[in-house]
């Protein structure tokens, strides 16, 4: 079991503010599954627009955060052992397009408690299938222990 924090998951995704949605890895089995966290706060962007009377975290994030934990999943078996202090963990050396995951699919998401400002979402996410640069996920995402969202993603890595 390996864990991330926010610079080693900086090496692995592209993504930066407003929309890195993973703030550390709590677990994580290169290739194979990982559990992320995002810290939800009133402070996000979105909550001035969804809805400001009510806030709630738009699902459509909720699932990209399950593929950014995904994509870290597969981004670290392809750079080797992560928490290794004496290796200096750099994807960037290759080129954004060879680093970069594009959603395919989403399949029977269901939505079933929504997230608001407060709430610790963990996302955890599986790898079911792998065909070439076709990856299929299975991903929950969880406040409290109660499942928020969960469904299965498929994306593509690199051109």
């Amino acid at each position: 079991m390996e864990t991330l924090n926010i610079n080693q998951i900086q090496r692995i995704l592209i993504h930066r503010y407003p929309f890195l949605l993973v703030d550390k890895v709590i677990d994580l089995e290169p290739g194979k599954k990982g559990t992320g966290i995002k810290n939800v706060t009133i402070n996000e962007g979105f909550f001035s627009g969804h809805f400001p009377e009510e806030p709630i975290m738009p699902g459509v994030l909720i699932i990209e955060a399950m593929a950014q934990v995904a994509a870290i999943v597969v981004g670290s078996e392809a750079a080797g052992k992560v928490s290794d202090p004496r290796r200096s963990l750099t994807l960037r050396e290759t080129k954004p397009e060879e680093r970069m995951g594009y959603l395919a699919g989403i399949k029977e998401i269901k939505f079933k408690r929504p997230v608001r400002p407060g709430d610790q979402l963990e996302i955890s996410v599986e790898l079911i299938q792998k065909l070439a640069n076709l990856f299929r996920v299975k991903g929950e995402a969880r406040v409290d222990e109660e499942i928020c969202a969960q469904g299965e993603l498929v994306f593509t890595k690199g051109k």
